[in-house]
């Protein structure tokens, strides 16, 4: 919307009716900017001018269907203007008409191959459609038309290779006032071979209760646009008596797009079930977690954990607990981004470390803090309290930074 409105509102000796309507834009009053070209469409109906305004306006307030159907009969009337066909080729790309949007972009460029904003345009309507060495090649064309546009330059720079690797390296601390504390140092790596396929291997090393120990776990994950994601996983390790000496896991992950205009842009549920093999126990433990997405990059996420444990000599139990936790943006410098979350959690458990079997209830609080050095760089760290039964606290703690290439 804003490589759209920002051509049109620039303009010099703007007559006052556009000047309400980039008024009413700024503010995001979209009722009001339609009313002021209503109005000066119903004065003027053959100024196909006037009738752009509107079908830009019904783009910007999200009436998709409307503005194809507005910029459809300007075309029929008038085909020479290309900025009415980049509108339509936006529009086009917005409603996931992807051949339609391509079509529209290259008859605007066609019209007026010397205009660096329209080479612009259609680069970022490329990359949205996933061509990004064409993509490339049109934000190439605009910088040489004009070497001083800024944006031609970050949809240069936004076109670059994705990363398919994230290597990432972890501490983590518990202190407790009732026991030594446990800390554990890892490394894991994430790559993404194929937007289907993905692997993760990662290594972790304990202490705890004075005794050291260390495991190795690896998944891999097989992405489908209809039907989601699965992941399969597993980890073994030297267990030492302090953490599960095998583990197998697998999740579900499935996700619904309600629309990028509304307030719930998406609802994201991922369904999992993790098993541990402990010397003397057995864990069985069922996720589910809903995951709900708004503008601006706020999230907000509820889950719920049974556990079943079976202790040696001992019957099987359930365990309930959940988790809620809300994330948000805090600041943005150029490509350097910090992100917020705070999370509460509460329930029971009968399974913990070797110093710490037992039953006891509790409630967390914590947070965390993101912070995105670059496109390819970013430092993470969380910290939190957890209050238990028989005056018993937890203190948690860590950091880890991380590599994508």
């Amino acid at each position: 919307m804003v490589l759209v409105i920002s051509p049109a509102l620039g303009q010099d000796k703007t007559p006052a009716w556009q000047a309400q309507v980039r008024k009413y834009a700024e503010a995001q009053d979209w009722d009001s900017a339609l009313r002021v070209v209503d109005r000066e469409v119903a004065r003027t109906p053959q100024d196909m001018d006037v009738r752009a305004w509107r079908a830009r306006v019904l783009a910007w307030s999200g009436h998709l269907a409307e503005a194809e159907k507005e910029y459809v009969a300007i075309l029929k009337v008038s085909r020479k203007d290309p900025d009415n066909w980049m509108g339509l080729a936006n529009v086009y790309m917005r409603e996931g008409k992807i051949l339609e949007a391509r079509q529209a972009a290259d008859s605007a460029v066609e019209l007026d191959p010397k205009r660096a904003d329209l080479h612009t345009s259609r680069g970022h309507l490329l990359r949205a459609a996933g061509e990004r060495n064409e993509a490339r090649l049109e934000f190439q064309k605009a910088l040489s038309l004009d070497p001083a546009s800024s944006e031609a330059r970050a949809g240069l720079l936004s076109v670059r290779r994705e990363p398919k690797h994230e290597l990432r390296f972890g501490q983590d601390s518990d202190l407790f006032n009732f026991a030594s504390a446990n800390r554990d140092e890892w490394a894991s790596l994430v790559s993404r071979w194929t937007s289907e396929w993905t692997t993760s291997v990662a290594g972790d090393f304990y202490q705890r209760g004075g005794a050291s120990a260390g495991k190795f776990a690896g998944s891999v994950t097989r992405r489908q646009p209809k039907w989601g994601a699965v992941e399969l996983g597993g980890a073994i390790g030297h267990d030492n008596a302090v953490i599960p000496k095998s583990e197998a896991f697998f999740d579900l992950d499935h996700g619904w797009k309600t629309g990028e205009t509304n307030f719930v842009r998406t609802i994201e549920f991922v369904y999992g079930q993790h098993w541990y093999w402990y010397q003397s126990s057995r864990i069985l433990t069922l996720n589910g977690n809903t995951i709900v997405y708004f503008p601006r990059e706020w999230t907000f996420s509820l889950g719920a954990i049974g556990a079943r444990s079976a202790f040696s000599g001992t019957g099987a139990e359930w365990r309930p607990s959940g988790i809620t936790r809300l994330g948000f943006p805090l600041s943005r410098w150029g490509e350097r981004r910090l992100f917020g979350t705070v999370f509460f959690a509460a329930g029971t458990e009968n399974f913990a470390q070797v110093d710490q079997i037992g039953g006891f209830a509790s409630q967390t609080y914590g947070g965390s803090l993101r912070f995105q050095i670059t496109a390819r760089q970013d430092v993470t760290s969380y910290a939190s309290y957890q209050k238990r039964t028989q005056n018993r606290t937890d203190t948690s703690f860590g950091f880890s930074y991380g590599i994508h290439f």
